[in-house]
């Protein structure tokens, strides 16, 4: 588990080049992840967590094990560069080899905006490291053969699913609202009754896609849909944390108890809204949290299966 001093950022050398409110909020993030993720993921404190922030200017490296050569030392876990990444970038990938590494611009240039929603997001982000860093995966994901001619790992974004084919939009609308029935039905029994027409409904659906789109969609849910989860949990974990003075002294900071009491309705409410057609790929976030929610109330140990079954939760389902 790391400790407060094993992960304190703020300090003069660093103050003296990244902006000290970047320096708080990444401290935090820190913090924050060694209360509260193994209570979400058994394990996940074990995973490295090595991020990139991006500046205007600068980038900013830190606890990334063998940093690049072009990267300068500016503390013990702390490297910088001239800025190369977009400013706006939310992502995780192997920008530098193995390990994974969260790429993230300051707040107010992400679609998080504030720093309370972009410390979430990067629980979500960290969690993509969890992934990744299971053995197998990327041998996993190469062995899905979706890629076609593509070398770059775009075709994550641009496969292209059926996702306005008629009959693949009615059959996810169909699951969409049975899966949002079972999540409101406070009883247990009959929670229960009409979780088990959601996954026959479920299957039947998956049954009529092709082998390559099954796959695909699988792989989504399995990624982002269960990283968008892991952010509701992440959220709801952390409405009992208690920030640093020196976070609470923020200008934007927001309470984690409030960000918390909207996650899982925000997440919710939109699906409630999603449509596959229109939102495409943008459809599985909503669609895959509100699964591992169903799930938490149908198979309350299906964690300890989710990482045996690389890169599909269909498993999760029979």
């Amino acid at each position: 588990m790391r400790t407060v001093l094993a992960i304190l950022l703020i300090t003069s050398t660093v103050l003296a080049q990244m902006p000290p409110q970047d320096a708080v909020r990444i401290a935090e993030f820190y913090q924050l992840a060694s209360q509260i993720e193994d209570g979400i993921w058994p394990g996940w404190s074990a995973i490295q967590s090595p991020l990139l922030l991006v500046t205007p200017d600068t980038e900013f490296l830190v606890h990334f094990p063998k940093p690049p050569a072009e990267f300068t030392k500016v503390s013990e876990t702390i490297y910088s560069r001239p800025r190369q990444f977009d400013t706006q970038l939310l992502a995780t990938f192997p920008a530098f080899g193995p390990p994974a590494v969260i790429v993230v611009g300051e707040p107010e240039n992400t679609e998080a905006k504030t720093s309370t929603p972009w410390l979430i997001t990067l629980m979500h982000e960290h969690f993509h490291q969890l992934q990744s860093g299971q053995p197998g995966y990327y041998s996993a994901v190469e062995h899905l053969n979706l890629n076609g001619e593509d070398k770059t790992g775009m075709w994550m974004l641009n496969y292209p699913f059926p996702y306005e084919k008629a009959e693949v939009a009615q059959g996810f609308r169909r699951l969409r609202d049975l899966l949002l029935n079972a999540l409101r039905e406070p009883d247990g029994k009959e929670f229960r009754r009409l979780g088990a027409a959601y996954v026959r409904e479920r299957q039947k659906v998956f049954r009529g896609l092709s082998p390559d789109d099954r796959k695909y969609f699988s792989f989504q849910l399995w990624q982002e849909g269960m990283a968008r989860y892991t952010q509701i949990k992440v959220a709801e974990a952390a409405a009992t944390y208690q920030p640093a003075p020196e976070y609470l002294a923020l200008p934007d900071y927001e309470p984690f108890v409030t960000y918390a009491q909207k996650a899982r309705s925000d997440t919710l409410n939109e699906l409630e809204h999603a449509d596959l057609a229109r939102m495409k790929r943008g459809f599985v976030y909503s669609f895959g949290a509100a699964e591992g929610l169903f799930l938490d109330r149908m198979r309350p140990n299906w964690k300890s299966e989710y990482f045996t079954h690389l890169l599909s939760t269909s498993a999760l389902f029979q």
